[in-house]
């Protein structure tokens, strides 16, 4: 079992070691994808997983080189007739903002009834610029937005389903009652709100992949390396944006 296991308990992202890994990860038929080689067709979806200006420079969460996900990513939704965007929508009062504990900084730990929570700064408060979709995001065909986090009890990196196991947002039905069944997941980060996504998609039945260029990573104490491990293991894919035709 990896140190990054999202499937079984979802222990918190502090204090991992370091995951096995250190090669680019083949795909669940362990074959090599060549360039040019990926087609969407129409039972596939690009998932644009909190590409918002909290997380680009300048946010109040930012990863490392966020904002250049964004041309990468405009370039890719023209390949894909089908698009879902996701958006962090927090509470003032979440349960992850150290702010909201007593004596707490960000990137420590409190134990909640679901386990172990990684504590943050405040961020993607419902409503304010922090918590928009980056300005420079073009992808006026996108069908779906879907918000996650907004429980203010329970903390939401997966754009399926909530920390706690039991609450959902609604994506696998939204997905299975279109034929969607293969998901080209990106954005940001890549060790936590993607990582998460696809580990419940894969979970879900759903064919999926990661568009590693069109990711950026926190990597806190060693989850980048973790999460792929992590991701390989559950049978998810790692491509490049330039592997599409």
């Amino acid at each position: 079992m990896s140190q990054f296991d999202f499937s079984m308990n979802r222990r918190g992202l502090l204090g991992l070691g370091a995951a096995a890994g250190a090669s680019a990860l083949l795909g669940p038929l362990g074959k090599a994808l060549a360039a040019g080689t990926i087609t969407p067709g129409p039972n596939a979806v690009l998932l644009v997983i909190d590409v918002q200006n909290c997380f680009l420079p300048g946010g109040t969460l930012p990863v490392s080189e966020g904002d250049q996900v964004v041309p990468i990513i405009n370039a890719l939704s023209s390949k894909f007739a089908n698009v879902v965007l996701t958006q962090d929508w927090h509470t003032a009062d979440h349960t992850s903002f150290a702010s909201n504990h007593e004596g707490k900084a960000p990137f420590e730990t409190v134990e909640l009834d679901y386990g172990t929570q990684v504590l943050w700064p405040d961020h993607c408060v419902q409503g304010t610029q922090d918590a928009a979709l980056a300005p420079g995001l073009d992808i006026p065909h996108a069908q779906l937005i879907i918000r996650k986090g907004y429980h203010s009890e329970v903390d939401s990196y997966s754009t399926f389903l909530n920390a706690d196991k039991t609450t959902r947002t609604g994506l696998t039905g939204y997905l299975q009652e279109r034929g969607l069944t293969e998901v080209y997941a990106c954005g940001l980060a890549t060790d936590f709100c993607v990582a998460w996504s696809a580990i419940d998609a894969r979970a879900a039945g759903l064919v999926v992949s990661v568009i590693e260029d069109a990711c950026r990573a926190i990597d806190l104490n060693g989850s980048l390396e973790a999460a792929w491990s992590t991701m390989s293991e559950a049978g998810v894919t790692r491509v490049q944006s330039t592997d599409f035709a």
